[in-house]
Protein backbone atom coordinates (compact mmCIF):
# COMPACT_ATOMS: atom_id res chain seq x y z
CA UNK A 1 0.00 0.00 0.00
CA UNK A 2 2.87 2.50 0.64
CA UNK A 3 4.53 1.90 -2.17
CA UNK A 4 1.60 2.47 -4.71
CA UNK A 5 1.03 5.49 -2.83
CA UNK A 6 4.64 6.91 -3.19
CA UNK A 7 4.65 6.16 -7.14
CA UNK A 8 1.26 7.92 -7.64
CA UNK A 9 2.96 11.31 -5.85
CA UNK A 10 6.17 11.17 -7.95
CA UNK A 11 3.63 10.58 -11.49
CA UNK A 12 1.38 13.41 -9.70
CA UNK A 13 4.81 15.86 -9.20
CA UNK A 14 6.32 14.83 -12.58
CA UNK A 15 3.20 15.88 -14.85
CA UNK A 16 3.10 19.62 -11.99
CA UNK A 17 6.17 20.13 -13.26
CA UNK A 18 6.12 19.58 -16.49
CA UNK A 19 3.26 22.15 -16.51
CA UNK A 20 4.97 24.32 -15.16
CA UNK A 21 8.08 24.58 -17.34
CA UNK A 22 5.22 24.61 -20.50
CA UNK A 23 4.24 28.09 -18.79
CA UNK A 24 7.78 29.20 -17.56
CA UNK A 25 8.41 28.95 -21.85
CA UNK A 26 5.14 30.15 -23.28
CA UNK A 27 5.32 33.27 -20.40
CA UNK A 28 8.50 33.59 -22.13
CA UNK A 29 7.86 33.36 -25.51
CA UNK A 30 4.93 36.06 -25.04
CA UNK A 31 7.03 38.63 -22.78
CA UNK A 32 9.96 38.59 -25.43
CA UNK A 33 7.03 38.96 -28.51
CA UNK A 34 5.68 42.38 -26.49
CA UNK A 35 9.52 42.98 -25.77
CA UNK A 36 10.27 43.19 -29.60
CA UNK A 37 7.17 46.04 -30.03
CA UNK A 38 8.11 48.36 -28.02
CA UNK A 39 10.56 51.52 -29.32
CA UNK A 40 13.15 51.96 -27.47
CA UNK A 41 14.99 55.50 -27.68
CA UNK A 42 18.73 55.61 -27.76
CA UNK A 43 20.27 58.13 -26.14
CA UNK A 44 24.46 59.88 -26.60
CA UNK A 45 25.34 59.45 -23.00
CA UNK A 46 28.87 61.08 -22.06
CA UNK A 47 30.29 60.42 -18.91
CA UNK A 48 31.57 63.67 -17.26
CA UNK A 49 34.07 63.72 -14.70
CA UNK A 50 36.06 66.34 -11.68
CA UNK A 51 39.32 65.88 -13.79
CA UNK A 52 37.95 66.94 -17.01
CA UNK A 53 36.35 70.15 -14.76
CA UNK A 54 39.09 71.19 -14.05
CA UNK A 55 40.96 70.61 -17.40
CA UNK A 56 38.35 73.32 -18.71
CA UNK A 57 39.30 75.82 -15.85
CA UNK A 58 42.73 75.19 -16.35
CA UNK A 59 42.37 76.03 -19.68
CA UNK A 60 40.51 78.93 -19.45
CA UNK A 61 42.48 80.24 -16.71
CA UNK A 62 45.18 79.79 -18.76
CA UNK A 63 43.52 81.66 -21.67
CA UNK A 64 42.72 84.85 -19.35
CA UNK A 65 46.27 85.04 -18.01
CA UNK A 66 47.61 85.41 -21.84
CA UNK A 67 44.86 87.66 -22.73
CA UNK A 68 46.02 90.00 -19.66
CA UNK A 69 49.39 89.57 -20.48
CA UNK A 70 49.19 89.95 -24.08
CA UNK A 71 47.07 93.73 -22.74
CA UNK A 72 49.66 94.33 -20.62
CA UNK A 73 52.16 94.83 -22.96
CA UNK A 74 49.67 98.21 -24.59
CA UNK A 75 49.72 99.54 -21.39
CA UNK A 76 52.30 102.85 -21.25
CA UNK A 77 53.48 105.37 -18.91
CA UNK A 78 52.32 109.03 -19.23
CA UNK A 79 54.33 112.10 -17.97
CA UNK A 80 54.75 115.97 -17.96
CA UNK A 81 58.61 115.16 -17.30
CA UNK A 82 61.11 113.17 -19.53
CA UNK A 83 63.09 110.17 -17.62
CA UNK A 84 62.39 111.56 -14.40
CA UNK A 85 62.96 108.05 -12.53
CA UNK A 86 60.43 108.74 -10.07
CA UNK A 87 60.58 106.84 -6.81
CA UNK A 88 57.87 105.71 -4.78
CA UNK A 89 59.58 107.28 -1.52
CA UNK A 90 58.48 110.49 -3.30
CA UNK A 91 54.71 110.69 -1.84
CA UNK A 92 54.16 113.97 -4.14
CA UNK A 93 55.84 112.35 -6.95
CA UNK A 94 52.47 111.19 -9.16
CA UNK A 95 50.81 114.25 -8.44
CA UNK A 96 53.16 116.96 -9.22
CA UNK A 97 55.03 115.58 -12.29
CA UNK A 98 51.70 114.21 -13.80
CA UNK A 99 52.61 110.31 -13.57
CA UNK A 100 50.32 108.25 -14.78
CA UNK A 101 49.01 105.67 -17.47
CA UNK A 102 48.25 105.42 -21.06
CA UNK A 103 47.13 102.57 -23.26
CA UNK A 104 47.33 102.24 -27.59
CA UNK A 105 44.50 101.88 -29.27
CA UNK A 106 46.30 102.13 -32.88
CA UNK A 107 49.61 100.60 -34.64
CA UNK A 108 50.51 104.00 -35.18
CA UNK A 109 50.77 105.52 -32.09
CA UNK A 110 47.11 106.64 -31.00
CA UNK A 111 46.97 106.37 -27.52
CA UNK A 112 43.67 107.40 -24.80
CA UNK A 113 45.23 108.30 -20.96
CA UNK A 114 43.00 110.90 -18.45
CA UNK A 115 42.79 114.86 -20.00
CA UNK A 116 44.09 115.69 -16.02
CA UNK A 117 47.42 113.83 -16.54
CA UNK A 118 48.22 116.12 -20.32
CA UNK A 119 46.06 119.02 -19.93
CA UNK A 120 44.52 120.70 -22.81
CA UNK A 121 44.82 120.22 -26.87
CA UNK A 122 48.45 121.01 -28.24
CA UNK A 123 50.28 120.57 -25.03
CA UNK A 124 52.91 117.63 -24.85
CA UNK A 125 54.02 114.73 -22.37
CA UNK A 126 56.41 111.77 -22.79
CA UNK A 127 55.06 108.23 -23.32
CA UNK A 128 57.06 104.99 -22.23
CA UNK A 129 56.09 102.36 -24.24
CA UNK A 130 56.73 98.27 -22.72
CA UNK A 131 60.23 98.16 -24.06
CA UNK A 132 61.24 101.21 -21.87
CA UNK A 133 61.50 103.49 -24.76
CA UNK A 134 60.31 106.57 -24.36
CA UNK A 135 58.53 109.09 -27.13
CA UNK A 136 57.19 112.29 -27.22
CA UNK A 137 53.36 112.85 -27.06
CA UNK A 138 51.32 115.22 -28.53
CA UNK A 139 47.53 115.55 -27.34
CA UNK A 140 45.20 116.13 -30.15
CA UNK A 141 42.07 116.06 -28.56
CA UNK A 142 40.93 116.49 -25.40
CA UNK A 143 38.25 116.80 -23.02
CA UNK A 144 38.25 118.12 -19.38
CA UNK A 145 34.72 117.46 -18.52
CA UNK A 146 35.21 113.59 -19.61
CA UNK A 147 38.76 113.71 -18.30
CA UNK A 148 39.76 111.99 -21.47
CA UNK A 149 42.56 112.88 -23.91
CA UNK A 150 44.05 111.37 -26.89
CA UNK A 151 47.61 111.71 -27.69
CA UNK A 152 49.79 111.03 -30.44
CA UNK A 153 53.32 109.75 -30.70
CA UNK A 154 55.47 109.15 -33.79
CA UNK A 155 55.66 104.90 -34.14
CA UNK A 156 54.46 102.23 -35.85
CA UNK A 157 53.43 98.31 -35.37
CA UNK A 158 52.63 98.83 -32.24
CA UNK A 159 50.60 96.77 -30.47
CA UNK A 160 47.34 98.11 -29.35
CA UNK A 161 44.16 97.14 -27.30
CA UNK A 162 40.70 96.32 -28.99
CA UNK A 163 37.87 98.48 -27.70
CA UNK A 164 34.52 96.77 -26.48
CA UNK A 165 31.04 97.89 -26.24
CA UNK A 166 30.14 99.02 -23.19
CA UNK A 167 26.29 98.94 -23.95
CA UNK A 168 26.38 94.85 -23.29
CA UNK A 169 27.68 95.75 -19.71
CA UNK A 170 26.58 93.35 -16.75
CA UNK A 171 26.88 93.61 -13.06
CA UNK A 172 28.94 91.12 -11.44
CA UNK A 173 30.81 91.10 -14.39
CA UNK A 174 34.99 89.98 -14.69
CA UNK A 175 36.87 92.70 -15.21
CA UNK A 176 40.80 94.07 -14.84
CA UNK A 177 42.13 97.30 -14.53
CA UNK A 178 46.43 97.64 -15.71
CA UNK A 179 48.17 101.10 -15.06
CA UNK A 180 51.13 102.43 -13.44
CA UNK A 181 50.22 102.83 -9.93
CA UNK A 182 52.38 104.76 -7.25
CA UNK A 183 55.87 104.72 -9.86
CA UNK A 184 57.85 103.06 -12.04
CA UNK A 185 58.33 100.13 -9.93
CA UNK A 186 54.51 99.27 -10.08
CA UNK A 187 54.31 99.25 -13.96
CA UNK A 188 51.35 97.60 -15.75
CA UNK A 189 49.99 96.41 -12.10
CA UNK A 190 46.86 94.11 -12.83
CA UNK A 191 44.18 94.40 -10.35
CA UNK A 192 41.41 91.95 -10.91
CA UNK A 193 37.16 92.74 -9.44
CA UNK A 194 34.00 93.01 -10.87
CA UNK A 195 31.77 95.42 -12.26
CA UNK A 196 29.80 96.82 -9.14
CA UNK A 197 28.00 99.78 -10.34
CA UNK A 198 26.53 100.73 -13.88
CA UNK A 199 25.82 104.47 -14.67
CA UNK A 200 26.91 106.24 -11.67
CA UNK A 201 27.36 110.20 -11.04
CA UNK A 202 29.82 111.73 -8.85
CA UNK A 203 30.67 115.28 -7.54
CA UNK A 204 34.29 116.40 -7.88
CA UNK A 205 35.53 119.34 -6.43
CA UNK A 206 39.15 120.26 -7.38
CA UNK A 207 41.42 122.95 -8.33
CA UNK A 208 39.46 123.56 -11.22
CA UNK A 209 36.10 123.72 -9.40
CA UNK A 210 33.10 121.79 -9.16
CA UNK A 211 32.10 119.72 -11.52
CA UNK A 212 29.90 116.48 -11.95
CA UNK A 213 30.58 113.27 -13.95
CA UNK A 214 27.80 110.87 -14.60
CA UNK A 215 27.54 107.62 -16.61
CA UNK A 216 30.51 105.73 -14.95
CA UNK A 217 31.55 102.06 -14.41
CA UNK A 218 31.95 101.63 -10.84
CA UNK A 219 34.17 98.54 -10.23
CA UNK A 220 36.09 96.88 -6.94
CA UNK A 221 39.43 96.18 -8.98
CA UNK A 222 41.72 98.30 -7.48
CA UNK A 223 42.37 102.14 -8.93
CA UNK A 224 45.22 103.95 -7.50
CA UNK A 225 47.50 106.94 -7.98
CA UNK A 226 48.80 106.43 -11.43
CA UNK A 227 46.25 104.16 -12.26
CA UNK A 228 44.59 107.04 -14.09
CA UNK A 229 44.41 106.71 -17.55
CA UNK A 230 44.91 103.06 -17.69
CA UNK A 231 42.59 100.27 -19.30
CA UNK A 232 39.90 98.71 -17.93
CA UNK A 233 39.32 95.58 -19.69
CA UNK A 234 36.91 92.24 -19.95
CA UNK A 235 38.00 88.71 -19.31
CA UNK A 236 38.53 88.87 -23.80
CA UNK A 237 41.02 91.50 -23.29
CA UNK A 238 38.56 94.40 -24.65
CA UNK A 239 38.59 97.54 -23.49
CA UNK A 240 35.63 99.16 -21.80
CA UNK A 241 36.53 101.72 -20.24
CA UNK A 242 39.48 104.76 -18.89
CA UNK A 243 40.59 104.13 -15.29
CA UNK A 244 39.89 107.95 -13.86
CA UNK A 245 39.13 108.40 -10.31
CA UNK A 246 38.61 106.48 -7.21
CA UNK A 247 36.68 107.32 -3.57
CA UNK A 248 39.29 108.12 -0.88
CA UNK A 249 36.76 107.11 2.10
CA UNK A 250 35.71 103.83 0.93
CA UNK A 251 38.25 100.66 -0.05
CA UNK A 252 36.97 98.92 -3.52
CA UNK A 253 34.92 102.00 -4.63
CA UNK A 254 36.70 102.96 -8.15
CA UNK A 255 35.58 104.00 -11.99
CA UNK A 256 36.17 104.20 -15.30
CA UNK A 257 34.97 106.48 -17.64
CA UNK A 258 32.81 103.98 -20.22
CA UNK A 259 34.66 103.90 -23.55
CA UNK A 260 31.83 104.21 -26.20
CA UNK A 261 31.66 108.01 -25.64
CA UNK A 262 34.73 108.82 -27.60
CA UNK A 263 34.80 105.70 -30.17
CA UNK A 264 33.40 108.47 -32.81
CA UNK A 265 36.19 110.73 -31.87
CA UNK A 266 39.01 107.39 -32.07
CA UNK A 267 37.42 106.03 -35.10
CA UNK A 268 37.46 109.59 -36.87
CA UNK A 269 41.52 109.53 -36.16
CA UNK A 270 42.37 106.57 -36.82
CA UNK A 271 40.57 106.51 -40.38
CA UNK A 272 41.12 110.42 -41.09
CA UNK A 273 44.28 111.48 -38.89
CA UNK A 274 42.53 114.30 -37.47
CA UNK A 275 38.62 114.74 -35.88
CA UNK A 276 36.70 117.80 -36.58
CA UNK A 277 34.88 118.81 -33.24
CA UNK A 278 31.48 119.84 -33.81
CA UNK A 279 29.51 122.18 -30.71
CA UNK A 280 26.21 122.07 -29.04
CA UNK A 281 28.01 124.20 -26.26
CA UNK A 282 25.96 123.68 -23.63
CA UNK A 283 26.17 122.15 -20.21
CA UNK A 284 23.40 119.56 -18.98
CA UNK A 285 22.73 117.43 -16.13
CA UNK A 286 20.66 113.89 -15.81
CA UNK A 287 18.42 113.04 -13.17
CA UNK A 288 20.91 111.45 -10.92
CA UNK A 289 23.45 114.38 -11.24
CA UNK A 290 20.42 117.31 -10.98
CA UNK A 291 19.83 116.42 -7.08
CA UNK A 292 23.48 117.91 -6.06
CA UNK A 293 22.49 120.85 -8.14
CA UNK A 294 18.93 121.65 -6.97
CA UNK A 295 17.04 119.15 -4.77
CA UNK A 296 13.66 120.47 -5.44
CA UNK A 297 14.21 120.54 -8.96
CA UNK A 298 12.03 116.61 -9.99
CA UNK A 299 13.80 115.55 -13.23
CA UNK A 300 11.95 111.53 -14.50
CA UNK A 301 13.53 112.23 -18.10
CA UNK A 302 15.80 113.91 -20.61
CA UNK A 303 18.72 116.16 -19.16
CA UNK A 304 18.42 119.48 -17.66
CA UNK A 305 20.43 122.25 -19.40
CA UNK A 306 22.66 124.33 -16.94
CA UNK A 307 24.84 126.56 -19.10
CA UNK A 308 24.92 127.60 -22.53
CA UNK A 309 27.96 129.08 -23.96
CA UNK A 310 28.17 131.95 -26.38
CA UNK A 311 30.04 130.59 -29.09
CA UNK A 312 28.17 127.44 -29.29
CA UNK A 313 25.42 126.60 -31.57
CA UNK A 314 22.44 126.21 -29.21
CA UNK A 315 23.70 130.17 -28.27
CA UNK A 316 21.89 131.24 -31.69
CA UNK A 317 18.68 129.15 -30.81
CA UNK A 318 15.82 129.73 -28.59
CA UNK A 319 16.96 126.98 -25.77
CA UNK A 320 17.33 128.17 -22.27
CA UNK A 321 18.75 127.49 -19.41
CA UNK A 322 16.14 125.31 -17.28
CA UNK A 323 14.92 123.47 -20.53
CA UNK A 324 14.66 119.77 -20.35
CA UNK A 325 16.20 118.08 -23.43
CA UNK A 326 14.57 114.80 -24.02
CA UNK A 327 15.58 113.74 -27.49
CA UNK A 328 17.71 114.59 -30.04
CA UNK A 329 17.21 114.01 -33.61
CA UNK A 330 14.17 111.64 -32.86
CA UNK A 331 17.16 109.72 -30.14
CA UNK A 332 16.35 109.71 -26.54
CA UNK A 333 18.49 111.21 -24.53
CA UNK A 334 18.71 110.88 -20.59
CA UNK A 335 22.21 111.55 -20.08
CA UNK A 336 24.61 113.76 -21.04
CA UNK A 337 27.18 110.91 -21.91
CA UNK A 338 24.60 110.15 -24.57
CA UNK A 339 24.45 113.69 -25.81
CA UNK A 340 27.91 114.22 -25.86
CA UNK A 341 28.39 110.25 -27.56
CA UNK A 342 25.91 111.50 -30.82
CA UNK A 343 27.24 115.15 -31.28
CA UNK A 344 30.85 113.59 -31.38
CA UNK A 345 29.28 111.66 -34.75
CA UNK A 346 28.35 114.91 -36.09
CA UNK A 347 30.30 117.56 -38.33
CA UNK A 348 30.57 121.51 -37.53
CA UNK A 349 27.83 123.39 -39.69
CA UNK A 350 25.24 120.30 -39.18
CA UNK A 351 21.99 120.79 -38.60
CA UNK A 352 20.19 118.53 -35.59
CA UNK A 353 16.83 119.15 -33.83
CA UNK A 354 16.14 119.09 -30.52
CA UNK A 355 13.14 118.45 -28.46
CA UNK A 356 12.66 119.55 -25.10
CA UNK A 357 10.22 120.20 -22.12
CA UNK A 358 9.23 123.83 -21.03
CA UNK A 359 7.20 124.29 -18.25
CA UNK A 360 5.74 120.87 -19.14
CA UNK A 361 5.35 121.69 -23.04
CA UNK A 362 6.93 120.05 -25.58
CA UNK A 363 8.76 122.23 -28.46
CA UNK A 364 11.43 121.48 -30.92
CA UNK A 365 14.38 123.51 -31.58
CA UNK A 366 16.54 123.53 -34.86
CA UNK A 367 20.12 124.15 -33.97
CA UNK A 368 22.92 124.13 -36.27
CA UNK A 369 26.07 122.94 -34.91
CA UNK A 370 29.33 124.92 -34.38
CA UNK A 371 32.95 124.41 -34.70
CA UNK A 372 35.07 123.79 -31.20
Amino acid sequence: MYGYNTRTNKVKKFFVLIILMAFVSVSSIYIYKMYEKIDVKEYDIQRTSNVEKIFIENEENEKTEKTIEEAANCIVGISKVKNTGVSIFNIDSVEDLGLGSGFIISDNGYIITNWHLVRDKYSSCYVTLVNGETSSGTVVWADKDLDLAIVKINAKGLDYLTLGNTDNLKLGENVYAIGNPIGVEFQRTVTAGIISGLNRTIKIEDEFGESYMEGLIQTDATINQGNSGGALINKSGEVIGVNTIKVTTAEGIGFAVPINIIKPVIDSFINNGKFEEAYLGIFAYDKEAVRYVNSDLQLETGIYVASITKDGGASKTDLKVGDIITKIDEKNINKMSELREYIYTKKPGDEIKLTILRNKKEKEITVNLGKK
